[in-house]
Order: C-alpha cells, then structure tokens, then sequence
C-alpha cells in the first residue's frame, strides 16, 4: 500500500526530470554548435598557414573571426557544464555537510547564481544592443560584432534556466531529503571522484574502441 502523499513525490520529482530532460537537449545543442565552431576553427587555421606559406595570400579576415568565434566556445558550453558539475567549485565544506544540511547550502548558492547571472543578462543585452546600434565592427575586415555580444545574454539565459531548474531540485531535496535526487549535480568526494576516474581507465583498457 503505497503512503499517503507518495504519488505526489512521484509526479513532483517526475515533472522535474521531463523539464531537466528538454533543457539538457538544448543545452546539447548549443554545446554542440561550440564544438562545431572549434572544429571549424582548427581548419581555417589550416587554411591561413597553407595559404600564407605556399601561395603567399593569408586569409582576409582571420584574426577578426577568430575573435568573434571565441563567444561560441566560451559561452555557449556554460549551462552544458553546470548541469554536469563540471565548472570549478569551492567544495572544502560541502564534502563534510550531509542530509537536508548539504541541499540547503546548495540552494543558497544557487539562488546566489541566479541573481549574479541574471545581473549579466541585463548587461550583457546591453552590450549587444550599444553595438548594434552604433553599427560596431572588427578593426581589420569590418566585421559586424553584434552577433558575438549578442551569444552572451542568450548563453547566460539557458545558464539561468539550468540554475533555476537545479535551484528548484535542490529545494525539494532539502524539504525531502530521503527522495531521489532530479536535476541536480551531485557532489563526489575526492575519494569517490579517484574511484570514478580508475573506473573509466579500467572500461576504456577492457573494451578500446573499435576502428
């Protein structure tokens, strides 16, 4: 006989995993689309050195798209990378708190990323507005840099999202600390994070892949 409320728990932690399930898509996507860019980078640098050597004509515009293809790689991985845990995290006091204790101050930290990423949405729209209107362009090949500045506000949008989706995680682990955890990254202590890593050597030397 299931408990009273049980179903509730379900839905609560199953609507949550559907929104985490479409928002990690996107965020694919948009990793994806820097990974394209770097790619896409690597062979146009081929290209300026082959040109520059061999026939003496160096690729008009070369460092002006270099700089405006690095808002691509730099940005547009950034909510990809939280929903991960993956960014840099002062993780010295989290490893010893437990339990409702641990989510609460998570829940803290995010509603403070919330707040610090939302302040660089404003700025950021900004940013990208003063340059379109003013017509904004790269000093060699006049290249227009809204396009770049504008990556930043929508990159940091899907950030805020993300951080919106953990902070929602994390606040019903902290009113539940017994349910399954949705939507939010969890955090490995250095010996669970060693575990990991030897684990992933030992499947890579067991199964290589094949060619």
């Amino acid at each position: 006989m299931a408990r009273p409320g049980s179903d509730d728990r379900a839905a609560d932690g199953a609507a949550l995993g559907w929104f985490d399930e479409r928002l990690a898509r996107v965020e694919t996507a948009f990793n994806l689309i820097a990974a394209l860019f770097i790619f896409a980078l690597m062979f146009l640098g081929i290209a300026q050195v082959l040109g520059r050597k061999l026939f003496n004509a160096p690729m008009v515009g070369y460092i002006d798209f270099v700089e405006l293809s690095m808002a691509t790689f730099a940005f547009l991985g950034v909510a990809y990378c939280q929903r991960l845990g993956d960014h840099v995290r002062m993780e010295l006091f989290l490893t010893f708190l437990k339990g409702r204790a641990l989510w609460i101050f998570e829940a803290f930290a995010t509603l403070a990323g919330l707040f610090i990423i939302a302040v660089l949405i404003y700025y950021g729209f900004e940013h990208f507005l003063r340059a379109y209107q003013l017509g904004d362009s790269t000093i060699d090949a006049e290249y227009p840099v809204w396009p770049s500045k504008l990556l930043v506000p929508v990159a940091f949008s899907l950030l805020w999202l993300r951080l919106l989706v953990q902070l929602v995680g994390f606040l019903r682990l902290a009113r539940r600390p017994q349910a399954t955890p949705v939507a939010v990254p969890l955090v490995r202590s250095v010996a669970e994070q060693a575990a990991h890593e030897i684990e992933e050597i030992i499947t890579v030397h067991e199964h290589p892949p094949r060619h």
